[in-house]
């Protein structure tokens, strides 16, 4: 993927997030991350049932890295098993730390595959696969 489409697709996901906006829905799963060096804010919603994610929503203020990554994580995650999901995570987090990984599972999410050149944005590509983590960790 070449970086002109690299870039339109971090700045669509940025002007026009997916699922942006919470639920009063107690059957979500709520976790707010954040980043303690800039602006990012995040607070994320899972709905998950039967193993299977149903639905992620997600509001909070961020900058462009990390909402656009918020908002392709939820697309790439909705209707993944949380095998699938943790198998997405590892290949991100390798991706993000320049070690192997499969991009084909990734989807848009590879746009981030050259962050690592640019430290200080690791972690705002970081952050809404904290969250997720901490999904995974109580499923």
């Amino acid at each position: 993927m070449n970086q002109e489409v690299k870039r339109e697709i971090i700045i669509d996901n940025y002007n026009n997030p997916f699922n942006k906006g919470l639920k009063e829905d107690l059957t979500y799963l709520k976790f707010r991350t954040n980043n303690e060096s800039c602006i990012d804010d995040i607070t994320l919603m899972y709905k998950i049932e039967d193993d299977i994610i149903k639905d992620i929503c997600f509001d909070g203020e961020a900058c462009a890295i990390s909402t656009s990554a918020t908002s392709i994580m939820i697309k790439e995650l909705i209707g993944k098993t949380k095998q699938e999901a943790i198998n997405i995570l590892d290949n991100y987090m390798n991706m993000l730390n320049e070690k192997e990984y499969d991009e084909n599972i990734l989807g848009e999410l590879v746009v981030y595959s050259d962050i690592s050149k640019q430290p200080n944005r690791l972690k705002c590509a970081m952050l809404p696969f904290e969250s997720l983590k901490k999904v995974i960790e109580k499923m």
